[in-house]
């Protein structure tokens, strides 16, 4: 499988012009030798050995190359074949919410852990029985494709053992909530509740409310509950840094910040905190006007080193998820009827692309880099239409504005993308997660095709991927096998064989084309000598295991900056 030059030597272009000068006469801080170390340029080489110090790759070659670097206090790692890959740069990645997603914060109601509607019933009664009447209980990860029951949720499930208590759990995408009666009360969600624009409250025959809320109704619950207190924010905080740390994930954007979140990376960043190195995507609302008040009153927080936490631009929700919740915006129905709709602006849909032009142009010319949740192809197509628009308004086509997750992104908006100098954020992990379920919500052509990762890379778009966790567990060695084998977590039946990838083409997309995204890859996402000494090491060879043994490949070993930070 070959890919256009394009597309792969624009995301590593920076590995052939080095900003840091090395110094040859430095001893090695680190080595690591004997092992599979994939560098990730352009040639895909690999070698047995590296050097790292002063926060950089000092040299890679053969072993006995490597260890002239040694010096009195070198420390050296024997890799025994293991092999070692630039650290993950996970493109989309919810950092604050995947740490509360861990105890104390959150109950467990994903998939395998429950695998019914009575497993969640029976875990919410267990922690209403741990907390006084009134507190809340929040979970995270239900998924309605795997009831036993085979029917949706409803308020009812949870009253009948949570009746003091509000509970809120959210689905895997976070694009759908499931409340009891008590939240929505405090809530204040009744028959006559008017949902706002492009979001749904689910509704029974008789015209009250189920529970569920679909997009932009779930804020409606969301602003009920009491926010996260300073020391339970650091402790979110502390949650995600481990899980990064022991997943190998050393770069990642977080999208959607709002000020308090920045503030709080902030201070981690200046304290020495921060484990990966973070770039930020502000959440700037659903209208041009709310987006010009948001970047009026964003400060750039002061004493920040930009290669550990950098605000690069703004994250615009465009549309919905192309699952069973049928809110992405397509130009064939669903299976069952609807399109789905534009969640900007409001009125007709006219209106609601001229609100996301008006917001895409407002970001492009202040100066900002765009990246717009958009996964179906109708809403792609604006999307991108706004993108051109606002380039030729203010030509820069570096400024590398990007669609996030694009689903259902068709051959020619991939060309035009190329043309316009945009790029890809896939997720081949929510691939794996959703893949059997989806041809009942778009049919078997359409569930095949989703995140073409194969025919975006021939086509030459600089393809990133994001985990976007907690909407997954983190675990971007499934995103390498899920981009090599398309198979579903559910039934293993392969999704999509055309859009396969080679390994070599799935590490890039995880590593290099992260770092072509956050214009970053003249100092990071490969492990030439001069760039960033940010690496894992896994538990084995990747190339000598099945495809489908790739993601639970364990990590054994984490450095960021030249520092381990994780050592199983």
């Amino acid at each position: 499988m070959t890919v256009s030059r394009r597309g792969f030597v624009g995301a590593v272009a920076g590995a052939a012009a080095l900003r840091w000068p090395l110094q040859q006469d430095v001893p090695a801080e680190l080595i690591l030798h004997d092992g599979d170390i994939h560098l990730v340029d352009r040639a895909f080489r690999r070698v047995q050995a590296i050097a790292l110090g002063g926060g950089r790759v000092l040299a890679a070659g053969t072993t006995a190359e490597v260890r002239r670097r040694a010096g009195a206090r070198t420390r050296s790692i024997p890799l025994r074949g293991r092999t070692v890959l630039p650290g993950a740069n996970d493109t989309h990645l919810h950092a604050l919410l995947w740490g509360y997603g861990q105890p104390p914060f959150t109950v467990d109601v994903a998939y395998p852990t429950v695998k019914s509607i009575a497993d969640i019933v029976e875990r919410v009664r267990q922690a209403a029985a741990a907390r006084a009447p009134g507190q809340w209980i929040r979970g995270n990860g239900w998924d309605q494709r795997y009831f036993a029951e085979g029917r949706a949720p409803t308020r009812e499930d949870l009253d009948r053992v949570a009746p003091d208590h509000p509970v809120v759990l959210n689905e895997f995408s976070f694009h759908a909530v499931w409340a009891n009666s008590k939240a929505l009360a405090l809530a204040g969600i009744s028959r006559d509740t008017v949902p706002p624009t492009g979001g749904v409250i689910v509704k029974d025959a008789a015209g009250e409310p189920t529970g569920v809320l679909f997009e932009d109704a779930t804020s409606l619950v969301y602003r009920a509950i009491p926010p996260y207190s300073p020391a339970e924010q650091r402790q979110g905080f502390a949650n995600a840094t481990a899980l990064m740390a022991s997943n190998g994930i050393t770069s990642f954007t977080d999208p959607l910040l709002d000020p308090e979140a920045v503030a709080l990376y902030a201070e981690m960043a200046r304290t020495g905190a921060l484990k990966a190195r973070l770039t930020g995507l502000l959440g700037v609302g659903d209208t041009v006007a709310e987006l010009e008040a948001a970047l009026a009153g964003y400060r750039a927080p002061a004493g920040v080193d930009p290669k550990w936490f950098r605000i690069a631009g703004v994250k615009i929700v465009a549309d919905g998820i192309p699952t069973n919740n049928k809110t992405a915006w397509l130009h064939r129905p669903y299976e069952g009827g609807g399109n789905g709709v534009l969640l900007v602006g409001e009125g007709a849909d006219e209106q609601r692309v001229a609100e996301l032009e008006g917001m895409i142009l407002a970001a492009h010319r202040a100066g900002w880099q765009v990246g717009t949740h958009a996964t179906g192809d109708r809403t792609i197509d604006v999307t991108i239409e706004a993108y051109a628009k606002a380039l030729a308004a203010r030509p820069d086509r570096d400024r590398r504005h990007y669609l996030i997750h694009a689903d259902l992104v068709t051959p020619a908006a991939l060309r035009r993308m190329v043309a316009l100098g945009v790029g890809a954020n896939f997720n081949s992990t929510i691939k794996f997660l959703i893949a059997d379920g989806q041809v009942s919500s778009i049919g078997p052509d359409r569930a095949a095709y989703e995140w073409p990762y194969r025919t975006a890379m021939e086509l030459g778009v600089v393809v990133a991927t994001g985990s976007d966790a907690p909407v997954t567990d983190g675990n971007w060695r499934q995103g390498l096998a899920t981009c090599v084998s398309r198979a579903g977590k559910q039934t293993g039946k392969v999704s999509g064989p055309t859009e396969r990838i080679s390994l070599d083409r799935a590490i890039w997309s995880h590593t290099a084309a992260g770092a072509w995204q956050d214009h970053a890859e003249a100092w990071k996402g490969t492990l030439v000598p001069g760039m960033a000494a940010d690496l894992v090491v896994l538990d084995g060879a990747i190339g000598r295991v099945d495809p489908a043994a790739i993601g639970s490949m364990a990590v054994d070993v984490t450095v960021v900056n030249g520092a381990v930070v994780y050592e199983r």
